[in-house]
């Protein structure tokens, strides 16, 4: 008895590591993506990080359970991976879009889908969801679906605010970098019209706590292999 005792905690640990490098394989492959995504649009490698904690923090303040939020730290940077099959001539245009411009960018979003495929592993599930859905507006005018209110998944709804404010807040190449409080009023302008007024509401709660924390990603910036440790 105490010999079959041992030999299934021995199978028990064995399995448990097996589920480990498969869960770091996967990590992996979408921290390869994400590189290749940043190599791509390169003024953008720091706000990839950022998302995926920005979004990690705001799914924990929205209730949401720690693995589910964990999960969307590491897929939250995926978002945008589509930008690998737009043109540089129209992903590092400075300026607006003409709309044959247009039509192609809004493109990024299903390509996204589309490299990370039809998945049955949860992190690339979750991860293609952001990528398909952070683009889609609370009162249904967005793309690539035309999704309004809560037929949007809430991953694409954290993911949408967070991008949003974070990207006004840090310089690109065709403007300066909005401050804090102009970006929070900007954000709550969209509230109820490109974004869900719970996400919007809470991260303006939280907004402190926020910013805290992308500051201190800003101080020191977590690697990508930090990132994506979910364990």
């Amino acid at each position: 008895m105490e010999r079959i005792v041992m030999d299934l905690r021995q199978m028990y640990h064995e399995r448990n590591e097996a589920l480990r490098e498969v869960t770091r394989a996967h990590q992996e492959v979408l921290l390869k993506l994400a590189r290749a995504a940043d190599f791509r649009d390169d003024d953008t490698g720091v706000h990839m990080v950022r998302i995926g904690y920005l979004a990690e923090a705001l799914a924990l303040a929205l209730g949401q359970p720690a693995a589910w939020a964990r999960m969307l730290r590491c897929a939250a940077p995926m978002h945008d991976v589509g930008k690998i099959g737009i043109p540089d001539a129209i992903l590092k245009k400075p300026g607006g879009y003409t709309p044959e411009e247009r039509q192609v960018m809004n493109q990024h979003p299903q390509m996204g889908a589309d490299i990370l495929g039809r998945s049955r592993v949860p992190l690339f599930q979750l991860a293609a969801e952001v990528a398909l859905t952070h683009h889609e507006r609370w009162d249904g005018s967005g793309y690539p679906g035309g999704l309004c209110g809560d037929a949007i998944p809430l991953s694409g709804r954290i993911v949408a605010v967070v991008d949003y404010f974070d990207a006004l807040t840090m310089d690109r190449c065709y403007r300066k970098a909005f401050a804090d409080d102009v970006a929070l009023r900007m954000l709550t302008e969209q509230c109820g019209v490109a974004f869900d007024p719970w996400v919007v509401d809470t991260f303006v709660a939280h907004a402190a706590g926020l910013v805290e924390l992308r500051e201190r990603i800003n101080r020191q910036t977590p690697s990508f292999e930090q990132l994506a440790a979910v364990d």
